[in-house]
């Protein structure tokens, strides 16, 4: 079983295979930057840039299909919150660990 669903995106492209293609493509490009980003961000304490940076792939990670909404929340809650650096770690690290495997697996299941 893959760990993305595409239902959502294939309803948005309506059978247009090159939206489809350049969206894939798209989402292997930016996400690992945005993934890379966000985690430097949580390194230097910035709850605010870690915010912003979560807020901007919340809707791309929905669309793959990818159950991350609370984890992206917990981010998104850090600079409204008491939480530490150490206690939202572990939602940065899920979305960390699945973006890039379904980096990976969008890569080989469509030859990217």
């Amino acid at each position: 079983m893959k760990s993305y669903n595409l239902d959502e995106l294939k309803i948005m492209a309506d059978g247009d295979e090159e939206f489809l293609q350049e969206m894939l493509k798209t989402f292997i490009q930016e996400l690992p930057e945005d993934i890379k980003a966000m985690n430097d961000a949580i390194e230097n304490g910035n709850a605010t840039l870690t915010y912003q940076i979560a807020h901007k792939m919340k809707p791309n990670l929905q669309i793959f299909g990818l159950n991350l909404s609370d984890q992206v929340k917990m981010l998104e809650q850090w600079s409204k919150s008491n939480l530490s650096q150490a206690e939202i770690l572990p939602y940065a690290n899920q979305i960390t660990e699945t973006v890039n495997v379904v980096c990976q697996e969008i890569k080989q299941d469509y030859n990217l």
